[in-house]
């Protein structure tokens, strides 16, 4: 089924809300991670009500209020909000006072405010939108399963649909999962970035006035045997779409500039994508769970345009008709979005 990206809203390491930005200036870091710019968040949320909010409800809210505006829509039929890690600061901050305290007169709010539907909860109480309400957490798949239920909605007749994805970086938890390898040391401009960020997107089966493009397809494969099952997977997706390799103008891949992690997607680019102009879209947010939001976000942005930041090498020639967006954490979770322009 194809669904219309009627607008979007997102918030990154690469910009705050303004595409413009994102066209004309790329962000470094001398860091290890990548820390989201962040908006005037008073344009969006009551004064008052800011105080109490952590970063990652200021940052899911302000993407999904933008993307909202952009289309024009007060009230969605359903909000749902993927997330792999939640609330990190406030999980964090309710474990630090349990120690301080001894687990003695404990506030409760960090802890309420530290599951992982805070996000979309705040957002619908914003709103007064008393519409369907889901969080889907199921670690680097969680946008994907939460825009397979907005298709399964759209199939069902509701819509349009507000779906999101949200993570955050906290020093507690990069300094955890730094532990494990999985990212660059500071000193060390090689290799993996940790990452964060929000991206909302209003999904529907009616286009609306100038959608941002269109996705035509979503695909995910968990622990394929090889490179070549997934090769022969991609294939098939696309046969199903009615789309070949020739077709695609641009590829997003997953390369984070850890060998190991890089493996497959090298492959996949020697069997698969030989030829194609491609983007390691990681590498302007950063490497979380939900990155593929950014992604789906910065490939609708260059179909809605047709034009590529002009510090992009190796970009896609124009006029470009549709990108494949392949989104892996380690080699186990895989998926692959199909968007075209409108």
């Amino acid at each position: 089924m194809e669904v219309y990206i009627r607008s979007a809203g997102n918030i990154s390491p690469q910009h705050s809300l303004d595409t413009d930005s994102f066209f004309l200036s790329r962000i470094t870091t001398s860091n290890n991670y990548f820390k989201s710019e962040e908006p005037d968040y008073d344009s969006f949320i009551d004064s008052k009500m800011i105080r109490r909010m952590s970063r990652i409800v200021k940052m899911g809210v302000a993407a999904a209020m933008t993307c909202l505006k952009n289309a024009q829509v007060e009230n969605p039929s359903a909000i749902i909000t993927a997330t792999a890690y939640g609330c990190l600061e406030d999980s964090s901050s309710f474990l630090r006072r349990m120690i301080e305290f001894d687990e003695k007169l404990l506030s409760p709010t960090a802890f309420i405010q530290s599951t992982h539907n805070t996000v979309g909860a705040q957002i619908a109480l914003l709103l007064k939108c008393h519409n369907y309400n889901n969080t889907i957490v199921h670690r680097a798949l969680s946008f994907e399963n939460a825009l397979t239920e907005s298709i399964l909605l759209l199939q069902e007749g509701t819509g349009p649909i507000l779906a999101g994805a949200v993570d955050e970086i906290t020093d507690d938890s990069h300094a955890i999962l730094s532990r494990f390898g999985l990212f660059r040391k500071t000193d060390n401009h090689l290799g993996n970035i940790d990452g964060e960020g929000a991206a909302f997107f209003l999904l529907d089966k009616d286009p609306g006035e100038k959608p941002l493009a269109i996705l035509k397809g979503l695909q995910i494969l968990y622990n394929p045997e090889s490179t070549v099952a997934i090769q022969n997977s991609v294939l098939e997706f696309l046969k199903e779409n009615e789309t070949t390799m020739d077709q695609v103008g641009f590829v997003l891949t997953s390369h984070t500039g850890i060998k190991r992690q890089d493996e497959q997607d090298d492959e996949l680019m020697n069997l698969l994508f030989e030829g194609k102009n491609s983007f390691p879209f990681k590498s302007l947010c950063g490497d979380y769970p939900t990155a593929s939001g950014f992604a789906l976000w910065m490939g609708a942005v260059m179909l809605k345009e047709q034009m590529a930041p002009f510090w992009m090498e190796h970009g896609p020639k124009f006029p470009l008709k549709n990108i494949l967006i392949h989104h892996h954490s380690g080699n186990s979770h895989h998926s692959f979005f199909l968007i075209s322009a409108n």
